[in-house]
């Protein structure tokens, strides 16, 4: 797709049938893909990467990249080559469709967390959790579970065992972010105010 827009320019092309693949690193040190929570019972979403030379290192690097300019109330973090990815699809085109009905992979199921794209440009969003022995099993699996009228662009799976969580006692990290108020309009009350100072000129 051309386009004079560099962030049209910079979306993956269109899948293939049937492809599931392991989503590419970027170069310089390991890449490792960033999820935050934004509010309490609001699914995570993808937000973006950072570089780091271990999980632990990027999990830092993360809280102080992503944290900062908005409210989140959790973040995980996981290498880029754990994430595997679905055939991109565009228009109406539902990734689901070219994800195989079923998979049997013969080996010990584990949990793998599941993330839609709702429109292209836009983040990856949590869907839910599947149980299976492989990638291509987890996207039949997703495929049962979560396909419905509402076209999905693409899917990824990741290994849940593969993901650096916040852990419970590391919850306090967060409350060291009160919410940023002061970034939005609606706290600065202009409405009111322009109110307030049309009335006193008018009387």
């Amino acid at each position: 797709m051309n386009s004079l827009d560099p962030r049209v320019n910079r979306l993956p092309l269109v899948g293939t049938p049937g492809e599931i693949s392991p989503k590419a690193p970027l170069d310089q040190l390991g890449t490792f893909e960033v999820f935050v929570q934004p509010k309490e019972g609001k699914p995570f979403q993808h937000e973006g990467i950072v570089h780091a030379p271990d999980v632990e290192m990027a999990f830092v690097l993360a809280k102080e990249a992503f944290s900062r300019r908005f409210m989140c109330v959790s973040l995980y973090v996981c290498d880029t080559r754990n994430v595997y990815v679905s055939p991109l699809t565009d228009g109406t085109s539902n990734a689901y469709d070219l994800i195989r009905d079923s998979v049997n992979s013969g080996s010990e199921k584990t949990s793998f967390e599941i993330y839609h794209l709702p429109r292209r440009g836009k983040q990856h969003v949590h869907a839910g959790t599947v149980q299976a022995g492989s990638p291509e099993e987890a996207m039949a699996e997703a495929k049962q579970k979560f396909k419905s009228d509402k076209t999905i662009y693409n899917v990824w799976a990741i290994p849940t065992s593969d993901i650096r969580f916040t852990s419970a006692e590391e919850k306090d990290l967060w409350l060291t972010l009160p919410e940023k108020k002061f970034r939005d309009a609606s706290d600065y009350k202009g409405g009111d105010k322009l109110k307030e100072f049309l009335e006193r000129n008018n009387a």
